[in-house]
């Protein structure tokens, strides 16, 4: 759909250097979508990795960022590949709600309650990034917590449109539960993509 070199802004990586490159194509519709124009796929052309993994080498950073709509829709191996050969860091961005095809290093898990993740997708997660919508929200983050390796990192995420509400529960229900911590979409505070 698009990619772009920027600050990550979300998450265990926020604050670092990224090129991102955005897939179309999603099957998991969430209500709050910023990028609902990625969801159709058949709207955005198909490149070949080979042109997509150019346009990321004059920037200097090496970490790409993978992210959707829904990237692992699609068979990310050559994408992966690639990226690898030419000695980036890939992370990938997913709700977990198709298998997994490829190698990352990196992959943040951000389940939703309208397409569950699959099973296996869970022990494979470095980061568990839960988005909160409304308070009962943070039982659904301990029920996903509870289904990931030990060595994952938990994010709870206010949804941007609710974070003047959100945010403040968040920082109570993470002092009163440490093993948590925020991550703010410091990107949209700074008016950056």
């Amino acid at each position: 759909m698009e990619a772009f070199y920027t600050i990550q802004g979300e998450g265990a990586y926020t604050g670092h250097a990224a090129y991102f490159i955005r897939l179309a194509g999603c099957d998991v519709g969430c209500v709050w979508c910023d990028v609902k124009e990625s969801w159709d796929i058949s709207g955005h052309p198909v490149l070949p990795v080979e042109e997509i993994v150019g346009e990321a080498l004059p920037y200097p950073a090496r970490i790409a960022v993978v992210t959707g709509g829904e990237p692992l829709m699609h068979d990310l191996n050559p994408l992966i590949d690639s990226l690898h050969q030419n000695h980036y860091r890939v992370h990938i961005e997913t709700s977990g709600s198709s298998p997994l095809q490829g190698k990352p290093d990196w992959l943040c898990l951000s389940p939703k309650k309208f397409k569950a993740p699959l099973p296996e997708i869970y022990p494979l997660a470095d980061e568990l990034k839960v988005i909160v919508f409304n308070k009962s929200d943070f039982k659904y983050a301990e029920e996903q917590a509870a289904r990931v390796s030990p060595k994952c990192k938990l994010y709870l995420q206010p949804e941007w449109g609710k974070r003047e509400t959100m945010t403040p529960l968040i920082i109570d229900y993470i002092k009163a539960h440490p093993q948590w911590q925020i991550s703010l979409q410091v990107h949209k505070y700074m008016g950056i993509p």
